[in-house]
């Protein structure tokens, strides 16, 4: 995102490896929501290998047009699923050419590129790549008619270009939360916690919107939190308030300000500040692993958080409910 004020996602990412999960199948037409603002892990498994990092810009890969958040899917026709499977391709490439499939956003390149041999005579392209990633979030809300979720109210997205990454498989996981890093300006906070190791659902898309999925069985104590759908051009500026987990008291309800509502925005469709007074002394504002908390006026679920303002982080963005069920459809 470029702004004058920068802003980032409040997901904490990490590399990880996971399993595969099959599609699932979405309801159509949804008048009540569950609404969640529960913590939840996210595991998750590209399509191909992402380029992490360019150590060397005068190596073979940034000399062939290859840019950090690129991803690579296959060599010599054949698909890369794993970092370990690329390092071996090229370790016995013995110096010879090699073409590479890689998709640098939506756009998808091939490329001719020969490895150079490092110091101790082992062949690279000069970057470095992983195939895998995992995080903290919270979901948004639970349709009960078919247990489909959406979560972070955005997507998992490349550093580079900001587009969703590709993936080939993906679980939710149960979480415990072990502390806060309170937010201040300058530097965002986040949540921090553990991967309790208890898959609690599957992962279908990743889309601009947020993430999707299906879960086992309903989280406790949430059967009877639903909530009608409140249309778009409903919201208004004003008092709101999010339910979010944020330590170990549980899901609670914080009092929020609605202001710059954007229509036509796909997902940053308003501006949100917090001015709970309790939530402001726990985290200092939207922190790292707040994204996809629920967001209620009038009675009705109008969206999620999904971001925070850098240089001020009792301030953030929103998305629209719609939204994110027209992504979910």
């Amino acid at each position: 995102m470029r702004r004058k004020i920068r802003a980032v996602s409040a997901l904490l990412l990490t590399v990880i490896m996971f399993f595969a999960v099959p599609l699932g199948v979405w309801a159509t037409k949804t008048t009540e929501l569950i609404v969640a603002g529960i913590p939840f892990g996210v595991k998750f498994h590209m399509e191909g290998v992402i380029v992490a990092g360019i150590p060397n810009e005068s190596g073979p890969a940034a000399q062939a047009g290859i840019h950090r958040g690129d991803v690579i899917t296959a060599i010599d026709g054949e698909p890369i699923a794993s970092a370990e499977k690329f390092a071996e391709k090229i370790k016995i490439s013995e110096g010879k050419p090699l073409t590479l499939e890689y998709k640098s956003g939506s756009l998808s390149h091939t490329v001719q590129i020969t490895p150079c041999a490092d110091e101790s005579g082992e062949y690279k392209l000069g970057i470095w790549v992983k195939d895998s990633a995992a995080g903290i979030g919270t979901i948004t809300f639970i349709d009960p008619q078919n247990m489909s979720f959406a979560g972070l109210g955005h997507g998992i997205c490349d550093s580079a270009g900001g587009d969703p990454l590709p993936f080939s498989s993906g679980s939710a996981e149960e979480v415990s939360l072990t502390g806060i890093v309170i937010g201040k300006a300058g530097a965002p906070g986040e949540l921090r916690g553990s991967f309790a190791g208890h898959k609690i659902g599957k992962l279908l898309k990743n889309d601009l919107t947020g993430v999707y999925g299906v879960l086992a069985e309903m989280p406790e104590q949430l059967e009877k939190e639903k909530y009608p759908v409140c249309k778009s051009g409903d919201v208004k500026e004003g008092k709101a308030y999010i339910f979010a987990t944020v330590d170990g008291e549980g899901r609670k309800r914080y009092e929020i300000e609605i202001f710059d509502i954007i229509k036509d925005g796909k997902d940053k469709n308003f501006s949100v500040r917090i001015t709970d007074e309790n939530l402001l002394a726990k985290t200092g504002g939207i922190v790292q692993g707040m994204s996809g908390s629920p967001i209620i006026q009038d009675g009705k679920i109008i969206g999620a958080v999904t971001h925070v303002l850098v240089n001020d982080p009792a301030r953030g963005y929103g998305i629209f409910i719609e939204n994110m069920l027209e992504a979910a459809g």
